[in-house]
């Protein structure tokens, strides 16, 4: 045995000053060669440890045969051991300053884990062969402000399942060209896997991480991961990943308590302890702490080449008082509720992912109205690069819930977005939350009959692919389940072609493409001048009308909404320019399971003043649908 010598002390300076974004390439396992010998190298944080010992299957989990040697006054504890490869399983066994506490713990910076409910860790080479280069060269325009985003949210473990053999979902390496052709087929640009970091907890959905740095292994080995998002990237698909680093679990084996003393969470449970999904909350002021997560961050999108990372529950991060009651919750130094430490760990982290992967993007799950998460943090914003908008999806869906006759009281659900659409870097999420527990399918959220139902889907995801913003739609919500997502099975996939449940894949695979191919429909999503109200006061029939413009002259589109199951004929509507405006795209068109009703694909504006403009058009507006038109571009305008 030989003293680990690949961690300098520069290494250890950044890490304890909260600076080093890549400790995961000197803490963990690391197989390496040390005075002509092939072996792992092992490093762990540990600064409160009396001892600290490798065990596992090579010494017959033996707690005092290989113990670490203390690096100085670092509280890194490190050491090579000859021999030890690739698969090998081990922990650190712990036996702390405090209380004669003793405990094995899981490697924080392992790179692979047994699959649960077993919980050691294991040595991982991570080398892999990729053939992503194209993608990689090209990536920056498919997320970038004015590029057309749509995010196809997955969930590994229940997009599909294998009965014939006890219901099993698949593999990384099963999934990939399944997984590929579906989204292609429907024309999304990227895919957000839901969290895929180990985690014990399979009904958590990933949201209760154990391990920052290793996929599951419940689908496969990381080179397993690396073959899908490389599949997926060869296909020009795009890989988000969600990140969770608000909470982590309280598993004794995990991060908790690591070395007989509160580590990585804060000690004082009003500050360290969720009550909400009863987890450890990190110290966002121990600099290790930062060092840990800032790495795991770089570690994606280093070692797995992910275009994009969500980072889940920012709101609860930026609040002491989250979810608490009075005198459950600490004040700041200045006695406010805002945490600090959290909101300088959150630009510090957006600072080096824009420093380091400029062609990437952040995306903020956050719910309240904290001012500029999407602004650059050398204004006084987050930093971020998008930012949900949860006050979209739950105005819009409120308003869809509602019978229509009741709608013409509540134009203001639909219409308040465009008080603030621009104040932020939006993303429009119609996500997993909002089908579980006891919400019901987006389908079965809809009013009306089976007919009203599904035309109130198709006009709800035609709505939110009009309205300035990124998209992100739930896995299932492509073919309309009747039922709620359930993590334990598949999609329900028998729903797929048949009648208006295939209508609906179709109409999704239209939306796509007419998105992806209309500049006016994404090239502005973030300024205000890629929008204009034509009317939205119309509320006693339940109809908006508005305006999305693209650069330069690029033809703008007419977005026509009717909220009710009544057809409304010879409507008029102002529209910037005479000519033949075209139907690009009609949700109750036949080929989606509509009615049919239309406009026999264009019209011709008069030179008649309408709604402030100088031409209009008469249209025919389909019951519970939505019309996307635009002026030709091969005919003269008049002006």
């Amino acid at each position: 045995m030989a003293v680990l010598t690949h961690l300098t002390d520069e290494d250890i300076y950044l890490f304890n000053e909260g600076t080093h974004i890549r400790i995961y390439e000197k803490l963990g396992a690391h197989i390496k060669e040390v005075d002509g010998q092939i072996g792992t190298a092992f490093a762990v944080w540990a600064p409160n440890a009396e001892t600290v010992s490798i065990i596992g299957d090579f010494n017959g989990w033996n707690r005092t045969s290989h113990q670490l040697i203390p690096r100085a006054s670092s509280g890194i504890w490190e050491l090579f051991i000859p021999k030890l490869g690739d698969g090998t399983m081990y922990k650190f066994h712990i036996r702390s300053r405090h209380d004669n506490y003793q405990i094995d713990k899981s490697d924080p910076i392992g790179f692979w884990h047994e699959t649960p409910p077993k919980t050691a860790s294991i040595v991982k080479d991570l080398n892999f062969s990729w053939n992503d280069a194209n993608w990689l060269l090209k990536r920056r325009h498919c997320i970038a402000l004015d590029s057309p985003v749509s995010v196809y949210e997955c969930h590994m473990g229940s997009w599909m399942r294998v009965p014939e053999e006890g219901n099993r979902p698949l593999g990384c390496r099963e999934l990939a060209p399944l997984l590929a052709e579906h989204v292609k087929k429907l024309g999304f640009t990227h895919i957000e896997f839901m969290p895929i970091c180990e985690h014990p907890f399979y009904g958590s959905w990933g949201y209760q991480v154990s391990g920052y740095f290793a996929p599951t292994s419940r689908y496969g080995t990381p080179q397993d991961f690396m073959y899908l998002i490389d599949y997926l990237h060869q296909n020009d698909i795009g890989v988000i990943l969600d990140w969770v680093p608000a909470h982590f679990p309280t598993d004794e084996y995990a991060l908790g308590f690591f070395d007989g003393t509160h580590l990585y969470e804060h000690a004082d449970p009003r500050r360290g302890f969720h009550p909400d999904w009863k987890s450890y909350i990190f110290n966002y002021g121990r600099h290790e702490v930062q060092s840990f997560l800032l790495s795991s961050a770089a570690f994606w999108l280093d070692k797995y080449h992910v275009d994009g990372l969500r980072v889940d529950g920012v709101a609860s991060m930026l609040y002491r008082d989250y979810s608490r009651r009075e005198g459950e919750w600490v004040p700041n130094e200045w006695g406010g509720r805002e945490n600090t430490e959290a909101v300088h760990f959150l630009r510090r982290l957006n600072e080096v992912i824009y420093h380091y992967y400029p062609d990437v993007h952040t995306i903020a799950e956050e719910s309240t109205a904290w001012p500029a998460v999407s602004r650059p943090t050398s204004v006084g914003g987050l930093g971020f690069g998008y930012k949900w908008d949860m006050g979209w999806m739950h105005d819009t869906l409120k308003y869809f819930e509602r019978d229509p006759i009741y709608r013409q009281y509540h134009q203001n659900q639909i219409t308040f977005r465009m008080l603030y659409a621009f104040t932020e870097n939006y993303m429009l999420p119609l996500s997993h939350d909002e089908v579980v527990h006891g919400k019901g399918s987006l389908l079965n959220k809809m009013p009306g009959d089976r007919w009203q139902k599904f035309a109130n889907l198709r006009l709800l995801y035609g709505y939110m692919f009009a309205q300035p913003g990124k998209k992100l739609l739930f896995m299932g919500s492509e073919f309309a389940s009747w039922n709620e997502w359930d993590h334990e099975n598949s999609l329900d996939w028998h729903l797929e072609h048949p009648d208006e449940h295939g209508g609906m894949g179709r109409y999704i695979a239209a939306l796509n493409n007419l998105y992806r191919n209309t500049p006016a429909l994404y090239q502005n999503d973030v300024e205000p001048r890629g929008f204009e109200w034509v009317d939205a006061g119309d509320a006693a029939s339940s109809v908006v009308f508005f305006m999305r413009y693209g650069n330069n002259n690029t033809p703008p589109v007419l977005i026509a909404c009717n909220f009710t199951p009544a057809m409304r004929e010879n409507y008029r509507v102002g529209v910037p320019v005479g000519g033949v405006w075209k139907e690009l795209l009609n949700s109750d068109a036949k080929e989606f399971s509509g009615s049919g009703v239309g406009n026999l694909g264009q019209v011709t504006a008069d030179k008649i003043p309408w709604h402030g403009r100088p031409h209009s058009v008469r249209l025919t507006l389909p019951p519970l649908g939505i019309l996307f038109l635009t002026c030709r571009d091969d005919q003269p305008k008049t002006e």
